[in-house]
């Protein structure tokens, strides 16, 4: 299989500058090398244009560069179903969550898929509920067809691009009152740090699996680095105490790999500059190593 890594620096998203600068510094940490060392044929394919902030004005307090996002959302969307239709694997580096406006959007184009979203929060906020204004925080409802249509709908595509009962959250503890609301009304699954606490991790990780391959064409997995504890992550510009170990980060990407439905993978919120030694960087890779099929011990 061949792996189509594509890059998108983009922090209009988000609250602080930096994330722009993840797809780097990700890439440093010998992606590519380490990917051929699987065995897998590896192509970058570079990084998706996207203007700085210099660049864009906030027209909507509540929709923050939302003038600058959308066009970044199509050009992201139109990359990742040029790898998926080729028969390629996407990987997707950011960069903010706003970018999986586009990349889940892309390897949905004439499939029916299920998301795995490993976050510390849902995404799942509306300009009704953000108390930000950040798209990065409405990423996921956008996708579950919910919020302004300039990011429900890209084109003339079916809304919404991903089923919410098709939908599985793990490691969330900082959800909004009005995201809450949301989640709860759409039916999407979440999986708190509370139930990873109560049930164990490869229970909650295979009741999200479970919902994610029900009657879908496979899984996208979109794993923010700040579902992991600042202090295995420190590189993250939302950082939220008591996440996820390094360890059980590795298990989700474990049992995700096992299932072979894997079509398309984002790592986003890499903010370098609050790094220390390129380590959250290194712990991305790592990741997509594993839910790539790495493993410690192949006996």
């Amino acid at each position: 299989m061949q792996i189509d890594v594509i890059g998108v620096p983009i922090d209009l998203g988000a609250d602080r500058r930096g994330v722009d600068m993840g797809p780097s510094a990700i890439r440093y940490a010998h992606l590519q090398q380490k990917l051929e060392s699987l065995g897998y044929t590896v192509q970058d394919e570079g990084n998706v244009e996207v203007p700085i902030a210099e660049m864009c004005k906030i027209t909507n307090p509540k929709l923050k560069y939302i003038d600058c996002i959308v066009p970044m959302s199509r050009r992201v969307a139109g990359a990742v179903a040029t790898s998926v239709q080729g028969g390629r694997f996407p990987l997707v580096l950011g960069g903010d969550h706003s970018l999986s406006i586009g990349s889940v959007r892309g390897a949905a184009r004439n499939k029916k898929i299920g998301v795995i979203w490993i976050d510390a929060h849902g995404d799942f906020n509306t300009a009704e509920t953000t108390p930000s204004g950040n798209i990065h925080g409405m990423s996921l409802a956008a996708l579950a067809g919910l919020g302004d249509q300039s990011l429900t709908q890209l084109w003339d595509e079916q809304i919404p691009v991903i089923d919410p009962k098709r939908i599985a959250v793990i490691g969330a503890r900082d959800l909004d009152p009005g995201e809450k609301s949301n989640l709860q009304e759409a039916g999407a699954m979440v999986m708190s740090m509370e139930q990873i606490d109560r049930y164990g991790m490869v229970t909650v990780v295979e009741k999200a699996i479970e919902r994610a391959s029900r009657d879908t064409d496979g899984i996208y997995v979109s794993l923010d680095l700040d579902a992991l504890d600042p202090r295995h992550a420190p590189g993250v510009g939302t950082p939220v105490p008591a996440g996820l170990t390094q360890r059980e980060a590795h298990l989700v990407c474990e049992l995700i790999a096992e299932t072979g439905r894997l079509v398309g993978m984002d790592l986003v919120e890499v903010n370098p500059i609050l790094d220390i030694q390129n380590q959250t960087a290194l712990l991305a890779v790592d990741f997509a190593l594993t839910a790539l099929g790495s493993r410690i011990w192949m006996g």
